[in-house]
């Protein structure tokens, strides 16, 4: 028997934080969501952020000859994304290395925060 997908009425309505990210080295994708769930923990622990249901979308990395800047797309369940854009500026360091979190903004969707606050060109696709 095939399981049945919930229909839109019943899914947690969900929002997409777009971030920058400055570093003195290049993260990898695993260290940059151990680096967003440490500071969701840090801050609002265990309880509270399983609440955020927090998925790492999409990566986008430019080059700059000072620093290394990765831009992303954070989905997070509605309700929540002040305390989860909260929690990312407090991060400052991760394993050693010293790190910047800025928040771009805020959408609805996917398209929508990759057009307005990203703006990849092909070539700086991860």
């Amino acid at each position: 028997m095939r399981m049945k997908i919930l229909p839109p009425t019943l899914r947690v309505p969900r929002r997409y934080i777009a971030f920058e990210v400055i570093s003195e080295r290049e993260l990898s994708r695993e260290e940059l969501v151990s680096l967003i769930w440490d500071s969701c923990l840090k801050l609002h622990g265990e309880c509270e952020t399983s609440n955020f249901r927090l998925w790492l979308m999409k990566l986008w990395r430019f080059d700059f000859p000072d620093a290394v800047r990765v831009r992303g797309i954070l989905q997070c369940q509605r309700g929540y994304e002040r305390r989860v854009m909260m929690a990312l500026t407090c991060a400052h360091h991760h394993s050693g290395v010293r790190v910047a979190i800025h928040i771009l903004g805020l959408s609805g969707t996917i398209r929508s925060a990759t057009q307005k606050f990203i703006k990849p060109s092909k070539k700086d696709k991860y």
